[in-house]
């Protein structure tokens, strides 16, 4: 029996805080499983579809949805394994209720920074009061992004973290290879390893995450 396709929603409030870096290269991943991937972007600015249109035609296809994010039912194509979300700032009530009803596993990255942790606290707050959460029907991980585990900053960030019983699934680096990856509409998962060997470590933790 063929399984049913699960859908990771990317969500916080806060703009540039690293969505469409995680939505991107989650997509690019499972894509490059053999598994069949639609990415929806629920953004205005569809930073997601736009590095889609540079992806060389050589890699794992991505499909792309370019629906608009007020449509309950878009014509998703039949016969995929994954759909990625990739939500736009400041997406809040019956948008962001109809993106969590969609959705399986919920990814929520966070910079450990003073106005970053602000944001997502009234998120957090926000997503544990929706209905298919407190049903335990989607689940929440949490991403720090940006930042080197070892700091104050990333200790900050987990002691902010504590007070919600959430997973701190990883902490992706600071680091320009994703910038450079996108440029060409690709991923970490799309170069050489010896040129991401370490960011592809750090992903584990959510790899493990999404397929369990």
């Amino acid at each position: 029996m063929e399984q049913a396709m699960r859908t990771i929603l990317v969500a916080n409030p806060k703009g540039g805080c690293g969505k469409t870096t995680l939505a991107t290269n989650l997509a690019a991943y499972l894509a490059g499983q053999n598994q069949r991937v639609v990415m929806w972007d629920l953004d205005r600015q569809k930073s997601s579809l736009d590095w889609l249109a540079l992806r060389p035609s050589e890699l794992p296809t991505i499909t792309s949805l370019d629906a608009d994010r007020n449509e309950i039912h878009p014509d998703i194509p039949e016969n995929n394994d994954w759909l990625v979300l990739d939500s736009p700032a400041g997406m809040h009530g019956k948008n962001l209720a109809h993106a969590l009803k969609l959705a399986h596993k919920v990814m929520v990255p966070v910079q450990p920074s003073v106005f970053d942790m602000a944001a997502t606290r009234d998120f957090l707050d926000q997503l544990m009061e929706e209905k298919s959460v407190r049903k335990h029907k989607a689940f929440i991980g949490i991403i720090g992004m940006r930042v080197d585990p070892r700091t104050r900053a990333a200790a900050t960030l987990e002691q902010f973290l504590q007070q919600y019983d959430l997973p701190v699934l990883t902490y992706l680096r600071d680091t320009m290879v994703y910038v450079n990856a996108a440029f060409n509409g690709k991923s970490i998962f799309d170069l050489p390893p010896y040129q991401t060997e370490r960011d592809i470590s750090q992903w584990q933790p959510i790899i493990e995450w999404v397929n369990s």
